[in-house]
């Protein structure tokens, strides 16, 4: 799980430098809210399975659904304060920060630990 909330980071950072090069100081911010609005909420999420799974020796399905209904919750929930909070948003770069950071996850099981 920590290794997709890696990616995901190293998915924003890279939004991030794109969005800078294409629209500037605006375009940056708005990619890094876009993507750690994606990444704050998954890093939770894995933090706490860790720890469900180390003291029940794994984690349940119930666990499990309710984590990731919070998680979904908490991105659109961080989707809103960002756009709540920064009033020059630079829309195409939150979407770009945020579909990099959601489509990281994919690359997750390629990358060998």
């Amino acid at each position: 799980m920590l290794k997709a909330v890696l990616l995901q980071l190293c998915a924003t950072i890279l939004a991030v430098a794109v969005s800078a090069a294409l629209f500037g100081a605006r375009g940056a911010i708005s990619a890094a809210g876009g993507g750690l609005a994606c990444v704050l909420p998954s890093w939770m999420f894995a933090v706490r399975l860790a720890a469900i799974s180390r003291k029940a020796g794994t984690a349940s399905v119930t666990a499990f659904v309710v984590g990731e209904l919070v998680k979904v919750a908490s991105i659109v929930g961080l989707l809103v304060l960002v756009w709540a909070l920064y009033p020059q948003l630079h829309w195409g770069a939150m979407l770009i920060g945020l579909i990099l950071a959601l489509k990281a996850n994919l690359f997750a099981f390629l990358v060998k630990t």
